[in-house]
Parts: C-alpha cells; structure tokens; sequence
C-alpha cells in the first residue's frame, strides 16, 4: 500500500466516523498541518476549545497534498458532517465546485471569499494587527532597519508586509524595512530551513527586529533571530513562549475564535461573508509574561490608542488587497 493510499483511507475513515456521529463538526488543515505552532495550530485550538466546552466531537484531517483538499471535502460531506470548516485560501476554488453538489450541508473557509449560499466566508484585517507590530518593531529597534518575511508571495501576504511597514513608518519615518517572501508554491508556508536563511540575510543587511508571517517557515525565522541576538514578532498563534524574551510579540489573527464560533454556531448558522479586525477583536498583539520585559509601559501606551483609532475609523491603515499597492513598501 502506497503513502498515498494509506492517507486517503485515513480521510475515509474520518469522514465515515463523522458520519456517524450525526452532524459532527469537521476540521480541515491546510499544509503544514495543525501543529504549525501558527495558522493551523490556532484553527486547532478553536477547534478544541469548543469540544472543552460543551463535550462535542468533531473530525479532523491534515491533508498531505493538493488533491486532497476536494477528496476530503467531498468525504466528510457525504459521511453528514456538519459544518465543515476549512483554513486557508487554497481551498477557495475547490469549495466553489464542491459546495453545490451539497447544498444542506454548511461550509466555512477562513482566509477566501466564495459565494455559495451554504458558505460562511470568514477573512481578517491582517493589515491592522500588522500596523500595530510594526509600530512595536520600530520602538523597538536600535538600527533603524526591520525585516518582514512573507511565506507564499500572494496578496494576502503583501497584505500582512504593508501593514507592518505602515505601523514603523508611523513611527519611524527614517525607517528601512526589508521584506522577503520564502517561496511562490506552497511549500513556502513549510521550510523554516529558507526562512533561516533569509533571516540572516536581513541581519547581514542591519535587520534587528523581524516579523514572520509565513507559517512553519516562521518557525525557523524565529529560532535563528533568537541564536543570532535580535528580536522576532510571532505570528496568527501566540508565538511569544516558543523563545521567552526574545520574541517582542505575537501578531494574533484570532482563527481560533472563527473556528470556535462556527462550530457554535453549528448547521443552520448564517452564512455570507465575515471580516474579523481590531473592532470585533479578529486581530491584535500578545502580551504575556514571555516579552513584558521587551515592551515598555510607553510602548504599550502608544500601540493601544493607534489599535483604538483603527477600531474607530479614525485611522485607515492601506489594505494592500484593495488596490494591489503599498506606497510604503517596495516588493
């Protein structure tokens, strides 16, 4: 029996266990899989904490390939899970073909918009937790120069890039900002190896605060700002204990409340298109006992009332995704 072979029968027998289970929830991963200590890992936790809550069960699998993504949409489907929830914007147009051919069972994609009756279409104003770090990464830096390391170069990432550097130039005027994406293909999101590489690439260039949103790339990005003396802002999950003082922050981009309120809210809720930002508390920065050493009193001050005009409307951070442009960033 080939690999393959023996992960297709592991979705098979997920869904079929969910089917079971009358209208069970099911989870499925994007690559990197659900202890990317990041997006995935942030679904999982969601996830978890309604099974805590109220004693549900739901279905999980961690796809291995991009032919997987329809196989387990399709299983889970069939076998009466309900709602099936999705993370990442690569199961955007299989969900599109999918999702007609089962019009009673509800769908939710985090992080893509598809418009199908039955589907809850959940993203994020990335662009302002990403405003808010980069205000922290610019207080925090002693060399003017800070880097920012995407995983696939797409416009969801350019999105979190431009975000970041608004919030230093807010700062910072004088500021450079380096910005690097890992890859153009999936495996982006997956090789902390390159995101190493390319973090002591922007040391070498003065970087000495960086912030990754790419992923389990990030997971290297992290580790060698951490061996080689700067500071790193974590990413979707609170990545602040995996290196305590020495990641400045996390930014959240709370997936695990999305997953947590779709299972809530279960077959039936309401479908559309959902945006989660600094005024529903879809975004923000952690602060924990990890990095309270590396922000100051005054640093904290000064993000929280910017995260209060954005929440407002009284400050407009650029959304890079609404006009395919950054006029504080160079890619």
């Amino acid at each position: 029996m080939t690999l393959m072979t023996k992960l297709l029968g592991a979705a098979a027998g997920i869904a079929l266990s969910a089917g079971a289970a009358m209208a069970d929830p099911a989870l499925i991963f994007d690559l990197g899989g659900k202890f990317d200590k990041s997006f995935n890992e942030a679904a999982f936790a969601g996830a978890q904490r309604w099974s805590g809550e109220t004693g549900g069960k739901f279905a999980e699998i961690e796809i291995q390939s991009e032919a997987q993504r329809e196989q387990a949409l399709r299983r889970f489907a069939e076998s009466g899970a309900n709602p099936v929830v999705m993370t990442g914007f690569a199961f955007g147009d299989v969900l599109g073909q999918v999702a007609p051919d089962y019009p009673d069972t509800d769908f939710v994609i985090i992080d893509m918009v598809v418009d199908q009756p039955n589907v809850r279409s959940v993203v994020f104003n990335e662009h302002e937790g990403s405003y808010l770090v980069g205000m922290m990464a610019a207080e925090a830096s002693k060399t003017g120069t800070v880097g920012f390391i995407g995983g696939m170069d797409i416009p969801l990432i350019r999105k979190f890039a431009c975000g970041y550097a608004q919030g230093v130039k807010a700062v910072n005027p004088d500021a450079t900002v380096i910005a690097n994406m890992t890859g153009t293909t999936p495996s982006a999101w997956n090789d902390p190896v390159k995101g190493s590489e390319l973090t002591k690439a922007q040391i070498s260039q003065g970087a000495d605060v960086v912030y990754a949103a790419a992923g389990g790339t990030g997971v290297g990005v992290l580790q060698t700002a951490a061996d080689e003396g700067i500071l790193s802002v974590g990413v979707d999950s609170n990545q602040n204990h995996l290196h305590p003082g020495k990641v400045l922050t996390s930014m959240l981009k709370r997936v695990d409340n999305a997953v947590y309120q779709a299972m809530t809210d279960g077959p039936g809720m309401e479908k559309g298109f959902n945006v989660m930002g600094i005024a529903n508390g879809g975004v923000g920065y952690a602060m924990d006992e990890n990095n309270a050493s590396l922000v100051t009193e005054a640093m904290q001050a000064s993000v929280d009332a910017a995260a209060a005009k954005i929440g407002s409307g009284e400050l407009e951070v650029h959304n890079y995704m609404a006009d395919d442009s950054c006029p504080v960033l160079s890619f």
